[in-house]
C-alpha cells in the first residue's frame, strides 16, 4: 500500500561542490538523485510518507545509482522500470548563490520517456491515497500516454491528483505545444501547482509564454487571476496553488483565495525546493489539515531546503519542518 504514487521522469544529479564558483571552475562534485517527481517521492518518504516512483531508467551503471539511493531513501522501486538499451538522465548543477544555479540536463534519449500505458498498467492505484503527475511527463515519447492513463486511473480510483507544472522548456519541441498540452490533460488533476511563470507558461494561450524573460505584467496578474478563477470556478480543478517564493503561496479554491504567508530563508542552493514543498503539502493533506495549515508547512519546508547544498540527499525531515515553522511564528 503507498499513500502517495509519483510519475515522471528520474535523474542521476551532480552538484558542484565549490559553492559560487563559475561551471568552468567546478572541481568536483556530489552525487544524489533528482527529476522533480521522482524528488517528490523521497521529500515525502522522508516526511513519513510511503511513496512509489513511477519512472524510467536504463540498463546502465547510472541507473544502478539511482535504484539504491531511491531504496535507501524508503522510496518504492517496484514500478522503476529498466529500459533496454536506453541511458538513465543525467543533470549537472552549478552553485552561485544567491540567485544563479546553472543546470545542464543531458536528456537527449532518456529511458524514463519510454515508460508506457503497460508499464503503467500495474500500479496499485486501487491502494493509494495520492498521486503526483510531472507536467513534464506530458512533453515527449510514449510516457505521454502513460501519464496521461495513470491520471485516468487515478479519477477511476477516487486518488487525490496532484499536478505540478514542473515547467522545463528544453523537452518541449514547440513551445506552444507545453501550453496547448497542459490545457488538455489539466482536468485529470484535483490540484494545480504552480509558479507564476509556470501557471502564465501553462495558461496564457501565446507562444511567447514558454520562452519570455520579462516579469510578468499586470495585465498578464489580471488574466492569470480570470484563468485561475474559470478552472475552479468550473470544475476543471478543485484547488490552485501558485508558488511565490518567500512571500508564500495562494492558495484558490471554491470557497475563494488566501495568502499564505512564507518563511524568511537564505538561499544557498533553490533546486529542490518546490518539490520539498509539493512533498510536504502532501503530507499536510494526507493528514487531514486544512489547505492553510498544509501550505504552512510546505512553505517552511521549501524554506528548509533552499538554506541546504544537495537537493534530494538532504530534504527535511517531518520533525525538522515541525520545528522551525514553530520557531518562525508556527503553522
Amino acid at each position: 500500500m503507498s499513500d502517495l504514487i509519483t510519475v515522471g521522469r528520474v535523474t542521476m544529479d551532480l552538484f558542484a561542490r565549490d559553492i559560487g564558483a563559475p561551471f568552468e571552475e567546478v572541481s568536483g562534485f556530489d552525487t544524489s538523485v533528482g527529476g522533480s517527481p521522482t524528488n517528490v517521492a523521497i521529500a515525502a518518504a522522508r516526511l513519513g510518507l510511503r511513496s512509489l516512483a513511477f519512472t524510467g531508467v536504463g540498463d546502465d551503471h547510472v541507473g544502478d545509482f539511482v535504484l539504491r539511493f531511491l531504496r535507501d531513501e524508503g522510496v518504492a522501486t517496484d514500478h522503476v522500470v529498466r529500459k533496454a538499451g536506453k541511458r538513465t538522465s543525467l543533470a549537472l548543477v552549478a552553485i552561485q548563490p544567491p540567485d544563479r544555479f546553472p543546470l545542464t540536463f543531458y536528456r537527449d534519449d532518456p529511458a524514463d520517456i519510454h515508460l508506457t500505458v503497460e508499464d503503467a498498467s500495474d500500479l496499485p492505484f486501487d491502494d493509494a491515497s495520492a498521486m503526483l503527475l510531472s507536467g513534464n511527463a506530458f512533453s515527449r515519447g510514449s510516457c505521454v500516454e502513460a501519464a496521461r492513463y495513470c491520471g485516468q486511473r487515478g479519477r477511476e480510483a477516487a486518488l487525490t491528483t496532484y499536478m505540478d507544472l514542473d515547467l522545463r522548456p528544453t523537452e518541449w519541441a514547440n513551445p506552444r505545444d507545453y501550453g496547448r498540452t497542459l490545457r488538455e490533460v489539466l482536468p485529470l488533476a484535483d490540484v494545480l501547482i504552480g509558479t507564476e511563470d509556470e501557471c502564465h507558461a501553462a495558461l496564457a494561450p501565446d507562444v511567447d509564454a514558454l520562452v519570455r524573460d520579462a516579469p510578468l505584467s499586470d495585465a498578464d496578474h489580471a488574466a492569470l487571476d480570470e484563468r485561475f478563477d474559470t478552472l475552479v470556478g468550473e470544475g476543471v480543478v478543485e484547488t490552485v496553488i501558485i508558488k511565490r517564493g518567500s512571500r508564500g503561496v495562494t492558495v484558490i479554491t471554491t470557497s475563494g483565495r488566501e495568502d499564505v504567508a512564507g518563511f524568511e530563508a537564505e538561499a544557498v542552493n533553490t533546486v529542490g525546493a518546490g518539490d520539498a514543498f509539493a512533498a510536504a503539502l502532501i503530507r499536510g493533506r494526507l493528514a487531514g489539515w486544512d489547505w492553510r495549515r498544509a501550505a504552512r508547512f510546505a512553505n517552511a519546508s521549501g524554506a528548509i531546503q533552499v538554506t541546504r547544498h544537495g537537493c534530494s540527499a538532504v530534504f527535511p525531515t517531518e520533525a525538522e519542518v515541525t520545528a522551525f515553522a514553530e520557531q518562525h511564528g508556527g503553522l
